[in-house]
């Protein structure tokens, strides 16, 4: 993490946040895996959720088999599904998050990186 100095403290330069994936949203008796709920941390009310709308998401999980990366041309079994958050889901500060691919079951319950931009500012 980068520090830089302000008003002699040192803070830490955030680059992404946390979140978790409590699972689709869903009716009754139907749910719809294409659009997952995402419980982001310190985020409690449907103002708060105001600024993450458009930003991206990581799921990053650990495959059986190692693939070669493309950037750094490594052998890694870690994976990551990208996506991006959509908007408000009730009053209590979750989030509606579409992925590339869909999250699959294991993710629910699972940690994801809420990545602090796009900046809409």
């Amino acid at each position: 993490p980068l520090l830089y100095p302000v008003t002699k403290q040192w803070y830490q330069r955030r680059v992404r946040g946390k979140g978790v994936v409590t699972g689709y949203r869903r009716g009754l008796r139907n749910q719809d895996s294409s659009i997952s709920l995402v419980k982001i941390e310190g985020v409690t009310s449907k103002a708060d959720t105001e600024f993450y709308l458009g930003k991206r998401i990581a799921y990053v999980y650990r495959g059986l088999k190692s693939r070669k990366n493309k950037i750094t041309k490594r052998d890694t079994k870690l994976r990551v599904i990208w996506g991006k958050v959509r908007r408000a889901h009730g009053s209590s500060g979750v989030v509606r998050a579409s992925f590339r691919t869909n999250l699959p079951p294991k993710a629910i319950g699972a940690t994801v990186r809420v990545m602090l931009y796009p900046s809409r500012v």
